[in-house]
């Protein structure tokens, strides 16, 4: 009875870590078993086999914690598995943004008969999809046709004759839009038929698929679910000089559809489960009645239109062809450019009127003239999000169902935009304290390659206009405006531990507030000096932090914005009380945060 009761043994299941592990065994050993095991030294065969028991046990902890945490969303870490949580909560990865510009493009044409004019059988549309490229080797591709007959156009002479000093050539100045990435083709081949079949791409910088077609001429096409049956698909209007209506959109039914997931490198393409053979989706007349469940008899037969479509596959799935997937990828590192960069023209598309009655040595001159040129910086991208940004944006996704209600919808939405059509960096949405009406003002800033802040440029703040005006309510309206970046440095003062090495222990305060000021602030969030007061008290060697200042940095390289620190300062000293129209930045965090060690 007593040999049973010595060999219960009492376990603390809150050590789970390998220190507080091996101390338990060593405990127990000592205290049941002091006869068999005596020699516990680092060096003994006991204390061998302890170790590697407190390792597995620690390894086992680990992995326990880790697989709970990542299977919620508030405690995940791991970025792909906060994307697919957000996949559940219906939040969709938009994936790496592009950059949008406007670029000026000139053209020479002959002069007219006249010699009043140019010749406007010469006057050409250059086509979306030409393609440009900066200095630095940065793709880019026209979003939209560009006329050069249009009135708006400046025309200027661009040659004389030497001799009577007619004009022989017009110069002619139009504006396009330009979206940064490259086209590209994938052909891929499918075998036999596989329910929900997945294709993964080989490149990862592809934003945006264009078109997929089957080796038999049939299209696939994107949808934003798999149980979606129509499409909009936009129709040349043929009365377009009538109404002036360049496109008509009509719905159309599909069975061959696709949807897109974006993992942090890579896109991949899921299709539904039905084969070939079930192509036809369309509900036969006789079976679009309502029918009442449970009766042998039917007393109301009127047309029910949310039943046209008798798909329960979820789509064909392609088999025993080859895919060919058109798509565009941004540039792989970084797609933002300066003033002047983008000139080189490397594949224009040009449509002529009447092309077959104009001489060819005139239309290749014509073409040979072309010339690009950004009179404004093309920025916008943004680095890949973190995986708490992340979180932060599912977690916004889901109570907004793909509507705009509150303030704090309309900034969810802004940062959902697609990436084709560019991306922000930060955006605050306020009620317009000067409107009466329910007016909204959304402030946006960008980011360089570099990771600091810049102006937003107009292209994308247009398109972002336009993607909010989707989910609006439709008595609000919304101006976007410019949020004002308020570059900040940091003056610090701490005393060190007696005997520490002062250059070591200030490289090492430095670094430690680089690294807790990583993370960007947002529009409107103030900067808390009491945080700073703590990073510092828990780096090692600091006894005391006896001052923090903090001042407003200017001069060439910093932004214009003057800001009054000492005024803005709370009342008690606290946090510095920001804008709510602009951000905070610590644009050059090397130079920009200094201290000093007593």
């Amino acid at each position: 009875m007593a040999d049973e009761q010595k060999k219960i043994v009492p376990i603390d299941y809150t050590h789970r870590e390998f220190t507080s592990i091996r101390d338990d065994l060593m405990q127990i050993a000592e205290r049941y078993y002091p006869n068999t095991f005596r020699d516990f030294s680092e060096a003994s065969f006991g204390a061998l086999m302890l170790d590697a028991v407190a390792y597995v046990g620690d390894q086992l902890s680990f992995y326990l914690d880790y697989n709970v945490n990542e299977t919620f969303l508030d405690t995940a870490y791991q970025y792909d598995n906060v994307l697919r949580h957000g996949r559940a909560l219906g939040y969709k990865d938009t994936g790496r943004p592009s950059t949008y510009g406007q670029v000026a493009l000139f053209i020479l044409v002959p002069a007219s008969s006249t010699g009043l004019g140019p010749n406007t059988s010469y006057i050409p549309v250059i086509k979306r999809g030409s393609r440009f490229s900066s200095t630095s080797g940065l793709n880019f591709v026209l979003t939209r046709n560009v006329d050069f007959a249009d009135p708006k156009n400046q025309v200027v002479t661009a040659r004389t004759d030497t001799a009577t000093g007619a004009p022989t050539y017009y110069a002619i100045k139009a504006y396009g839009d330009v979206v940064s990435g490259f086209f590209g083709v994938e052909r891929v081949v499918v075998g036999s038929y596989e329910k929900f079949k997945r294709i993964t791409l080989s490149n990862p910088n592809i934003t945006e698929i264009i078109s997929i077609i089957d080796s038999q001429g049939h299209e696939y096409f994107e949808v934003e679910n798999l149980s979606q049956d129509i499409i909009f698909k936009e129709i040349t209007n043929n009365n377009y000089k009538n109404d002036n209506v360049p496109s008509i959109l009509k719905p159309f039914l599909v069975s061959r559809k696709f949807v897109t997931e974006k993992d942090r490198y890579s896109i991949n393409i899921q299709f539904g489960s039905g084969k070939s053979t079930e192509s036809n989706v369309v509900a036969e007349p006789q079976k679009v009645a309502l029918d009442v469940f449970g009766k042998t008899y039917v007393t109301d037969t009127t047309f029910d239109p949310t039943r046209l479509s008798k798909n329960e596959n979820f789509g064909i799935v392609p088999s025993n062809t080859v895919l060919t997937i058109t798509y565009r990828a941004t540039n792989p590192l970084d797609s933002d450019i300066g003033v002047g960069t983008l000139t080189s023209v490397l594949s224009p598309a040009f449509n002529f009127k009447d092309r077959d009655l104009l001489s060819s040595t005139t239309v290749s001159a014509v073409i040979g003239s072309l010339e690009v040129s950004n009179e404004q910086p093309i920025t916008g991208d943004v680095t890949n999000a973190t995986s708490s940004e992340l979180k932060r944006k599912v977690f916004d996704t889901f109570p907004t169902q793909n509507r705009a209600v509150t303030q704090a919808d309309y900034e969810n939405v802004a940062y959902r935009m697609h990436a084709k059509f560019g991306s922000i960096a930060r955006c605050s949405a306020q009620r317009d304290p000067d409107s009466a009406k329910r007016n909204l003002n959304m402030y946006v800033i960008s980011e360089n390659r570099f990771g600091k802040l810049i102006t937003t440029n107009s292209t994308i703040k247009g398109n972002l206009k336009t993607w909010l005006s989707h989910y609006r309510m439709v008595n609000d309206t919304i101006d976007i405006l410019d949020a004002f970046v308020i570059n900040l440095g940091i003056d610090f003062v701490v005393k060190g531990a007696i005997g520490i090495d002062k250059y070591t222990l200030l490289d090492k305060c430095i670094k430690t507030l680089q690294e807790h000021y990583k993370t960007r602030f947002f529009i409107g969030e103030h900067l808390y000096i009491s945080d700073i007061y703590k990073v510092l008290k828990d780096v090692t060697g600091v006894t005391d932090v006896t001052k923090v200042k903090m001042n407003n940095k200017n001069g060439t390289q910093y932004s214009s914005t003057q800001f009054d620190v000492n005024s803005n300062i709370s009342p008690d000293g606290s946090y510095l009380v920001s804008p709510a129209n602009a951000i905070f930045e610590i644009k050059f965090p090397a130079t920009d945060i200094t201290g000093k060690i007593i």
